[in-house]
């Protein structure tokens, strides 16, 4: 008897030494976006130039990079940046592609938007339920329409077309004697539409106009409303079930790019760290878990695949991937920037090892 009362006792703490644990681990997932402990997992390139799938005789391709996605109709629309190695007009171009499957990615067929020869690229994709039309969200010039830079946009009732869209015209002007920033950024609530920017000077910028005036409606004075150690490419989403924005935005550690996370709980701030210093970053060599596996040293204009596609940018927290453009050392420490190889890739979130 004596025996079997210990083994009994010793089941039962056995037990709860296992429901402890497993409660442990779902407590450490549920906290990270309080802590803000991430690790990642980053998987093979997925997407890189190919002068076969769009040639370029004259001046070939460098880079694929500032990717902007959403998953519509059973494929993912992916939008970015092409880079070549022209100089002038012409050098950089927003393409287009579509897929099923990521693993397809680097199979499918480029399609170049004619939209300016101008300078143009970092483009931000989303269905605007209101006017049920697709935007695109870019920084532009067209000098043969008199636009000078600034933030733009583009429109189509049909993602996958890619001779729909419209030609560029501006969110606003950039007023004269003022700086304009870049890559821009634009998310909305239930009564109004913000656009976020960033300045190169580690401050990202806000405006906002009402809803049923978007995209081209009385937008207020740009407004600083956050300076921190931080760089370019500030991407805010909306937290699914929760009244919670994230931004991902991108930062530098020496000649390396990596990324960091605030959260706030209204586009325009205040945005409070949530893994934002070199130690503790939202993504980087530190907390990518088979960085010894890695392609990339840096992790540079990512975006979180969202969870819808509409203007609302919601993101799930509970599985969270994020697409970026990722270079080693050698490629992105070498010659001048537009010289890097980008290719993108893929960061899934994991547990912590």
């Amino acid at each position: 008897m004596m025996i079997q009362k210990k083994i009994v006792i010793a089941s039962v703490v056995g037990y709860c030494t296992l429901a402890f644990s497993l409660n442990s681990v779902v407590d450490a997932q549920d906290s990270v976006w309080e802590t803000g402990k991430f690790h990642w997992k980053v998987g093979p390139p997925i997407l890189s130039v190919s002068q076969e799938r769009l040639p370029n005789s004259e001046a070939p391709w460098v880079a694929v990079k500032d990717p902007s996605v959403v998953r519509f109709d059973g494929e993912w629309h992916l939008f970015c940046t092409l880079r070549n190695q022209k100089t002038g007009k012409g050098r950089i171009r927003i393409g287009y592609c579509n897929f099923d499957k990521w693993s397809e990615a680097n199979q499918a067929d480029w399609h170049l938007l004619d939209l300016t020869m101008d300078y143009h690229g970092a483009p931000q994709i989303f269905f605007f339920e209101p006017d049920q039309r697709w935007y695109l969200i870019y920084q532009a010039a067209d000098e043969s329409r008199g636009l000078k830079y600034g933030p733009c946009y583009s429109y189509t009732a049909t993602i996958d077309a890619p001779t729909s869209w419209s030609k560029p015209e501006p969110l606003y002007v950039v007023p004269e004697g003022k700086k304009a920033g870049l890559d821009y950024w634009v998310i909305c609530d239930q009564t109004h539409a913000h656009l976020l920017f960033t300045s190169l000077d580690g401050r990202i910028w806000h405006s906002q106009t009402a809803l049923n005036r978007f995209p081209q409606g009385d937008w207020t004075a740009q407004q600083v409303v956050l300076e921190a150690d931080l760089f370019e490419a500030s991407h805010t989403y909306k937290m699914l079930g929760q009244d919670q924005f994230l931004t991902l935005v991108e930062a530098q550690d020496g000649r390396r790019r990596y990324f960091k996370f605030f959260t706030a709980i209204h586009p325009a701030g205040p945005w409070r760290p949530l893994a934002a210093t070199r130690g503790n970053p939202a993504v980087s060599v530190n907390n990518v878990v088979n960085q010894d596996q890695s392609w990339a040293t840096s992790y540079s204009h990512g975006e979180i695949l969202r969870s819808g596609y509409n203007q609302h940018l919601e993101i799930d927290p509970k599985s969270v991937q994020l697409i970026f453009q990722g270079a080693n050392d050698q490629e992105y420490q070498r010659g001048q920037y537009g010289d890097i190889t980008w290719q993108l890739g893929l960061l899934q979130l994991v547990d912590a090892p």
